[in-house]
Parts: C-alpha cells; structure tokens; sequence
C-alpha cells in the first residue's frame, strides 16, 4: 500500500475566515452530536418522543418510560466512546502512516481481538459479553504492539514497513480463526455475532471496564496534534524543526493501539469509522491536527450513534447491527478518497 503525504499544516498563519468556518464547524459538530445522543433514547423496538425523554431527565416521566428510556443509557454511552475512540485512533492512524487509506485495523488490532476470542471460547469456554470483551482487549493490544515492534524494528522503519508489519500480522491471524471456526462450528456461531460489531446487549460494566484505556489514549493523543503537523512534512523536515519523529510516531501508534482496542473489546470490530471520519473532518476544518482531533471526538459518535438509530429504525421490530450500517456509510466514503488520491497523484 503506498503512504501519501498529506498537505502540509496551514500553521499560525490562519485566516480570520478559515477560523470562522472553524467555529461554525463546530457549533455544527457539537449540534449533531446532541441530535445524535437524543435519537439513541428515543428510538427503539417502542420509539419515545422528545417530551419523555426530557421528563424522563426531570424525574417527572411514567415509570414504564422512564425504564425504556434508561435501558438505552448503556447503548448509547457505548455509541458515544466507541465512536470518539476509532474516529480518533483512524485520524493518528493516517497521520503516522502518511497515509489516506489507513484505520485501526492496520495495526491488526481487529484480528487480534478476533483471534484471541475465538481461542478462549474453543480452549476456555469464554462466552458471554463480558467475556469476549476481557479477551478481546488483551489480543488487541498484544496485537497492536506486536505490528509496531515488527515495523519499527532495525534500520529502515517507517510507515511502510508498520503497513506491510500489520498486513502479515493480520493475514496469519485470520489463518488461524479461518481452521478454528471451520472445525468448531460452535465456537463460529459465537464469533459471527461479535465480529459484525453491535452496540447492544452490553451494560456499563463493559463501559467502565475500557474507559481507562480510553482514556489514557485520548490524553496521549490531545498532546500529539504539533509534532503529527510536523511528521505530516516528512521525517526530515520534522527533524530540523526540533520534533522527534520516531517520539511521536510511538506515541500516535500506541494512542492509537489503546483506543481500537478498547472499542473493539466493546462492542465488536466496527469497520469504516476510523477511515470515513479523518475525511470528512479534513474536508470541513483543514489538515491542522491539533484540530483534526478534537473534530474527529466529536463527528466519530455522532456518525456511531446515527448509524446505530438507522439499523433500530430500517428494519423494525428487528434491528440491523451497526456494524453493516456503517460498512454501507463507509463504502462511499472510502471511493471518495480514492477519487480525491487519484486526482491528487
């Protein structure tokens, strides 16, 4: 796969206009945000209206309500730190790789939570969401490492190298859940269900178990944003301008580690959020990731959470899991950035 370089950060010299479109941009990224958490109380298998879920705030709702409406509490945070997570983890992703077309899963991190639970439900007998979730977060981060330990290792690391490291990672893992879940036909009918990627039938246990990875990796990536402008003009020019490209790529890849694994041991490996929302951020604020991340915190859950409403809405009482949802948003967003790398080449 080959890395492309983004266009250099516009730097201190922002116009008064490019701050303007910024502001409104996120005036507009904070408003969908909220449109977003409201629709994932107010639709289900029996929608509410607006007016519940505001009684329903203000203790003033019907019993019967109010327990409709706070069984969605779980899904919806869920909704909101998965997405926040990979939105994140896919924008460092391209930064570090210089590359477009890269997401979590190019660290392997999906088929190293993959692995590691088919393995504890056909060698331990792991069942359950709390479960797959315990096993899925170390495989994901062993994972993770392992791709970034291969790709960085000798002379003559770089982004390349850390692609083609996860590609051979990722295609041995998926050898190896191929045997196992074509001889085990009962530990395939365990995996099938996690690995579409859904936001129910979890609680705010599994929440608060990987809120501390979460968290440690978004603090890593808020201080990331100068040196990835930076690393986003080459390792030598990032050099001679006094950051550390080796310091700050570690970083951005164990950030980023720390972020997919903690969403895919949530709620299943979500593909397409990660690669659609760096786009679509830069096409409203820029190239600058200082601001690329936070943007990307922000339109990441909306974008899970609008996707999760889709499929409880499309196909009622039944619900589409939002893993498929996001693959048919993502698909388009994916062609378009191979249009837009076409033009650019």
């Amino acid at each position: 796969m080959a890395t492309t370089t983004h266009a250099p950060p516009s730097g201190a010299g922002t116009s008064r206009s490019g701050t303007a479109r910024r502001a409104y941009s996120l005036v507009l990224a904070v408003a969908v945000l909220v449109l977003a958490v409201f629709a994932s109380v107010m639709f289900g298998s029996r929608t509410t209206s607006i007016s519940d879920v505001l009684n329903v705030l203000s203790s003033a709702a019907d019993p019967n309500v109010t327990t409709i409406v706070e069984s969605r509490y779980p899904r919806t945070a869920l909704g909101i730190l998965a997405g926040l997570c990979l939105a994140v983890a896919g924008t460092l992703m391209q930064g570090v790789t210089r590359n477009p077309l890269a997401d979590p899963g190019l660290l392997g991190i999906n088929a190293g939570a993959s692995a590691s639970i088919v393995a504890a439900t056909a060698f331990l007998g792991a069942s359950g969401s709390t479960d797959t979730m315990w096993w899925a977060l170390p495989g994901a981060l062993i994972a993770g490492l392992l791709v970034h330990a291969i790709g960085s290792a000798g002379s003559g690391s770089g982004p390349i190298r850390l692609v083609l490291a996860g590609a051979v990672l990722s295609a041995v893992l998926m050898a190896f859940i191929q045997a196992v879940t074509l001889s085990r036909p009962q530990v395939f009918d365990s995996y099938r269900y996690w690995v579409v990627g859904a936001l129910g039938g979890r609680d705010f246990d599994v929440f608060l178990s990987v809120l501390p990875f979460a968290a440690v990796g978004l603090a890593i990536a808020a201080v990331l944003g100068p040196g990835l402008n930076a690393l986003a003009l080459g390792d030598s020019t990032a050099a001679s301008l006094g950051s550390n490209p080796a310091l700050v790529r570690a970083g951005g890849l164990l950030s980023a580690t720390l972020l997919s694994a903690a969403a895919t041991a949530a709620v299943g490996p979500i593909a397409f959020v990660g690669l659609a929302v760096p786009h679509v951020v830069r096409a409203l604020v820029g190239v600058d990731f200082r601001v690329q991340i936070v943007f990307s915190a922000l339109v990441g859950p909306a974008l899970l959470l609008l996707a999760d409403v889709v499929g409880r809405v499309v196909m009622q009482p039944q619900e589409l899991m939002v893993g498929v949802v996001t693959a048919f948003i993502g698909a388009p967003a994916l062609l378009i950035a191979v249009r837009r790398m076409r033009g650019n080449a």
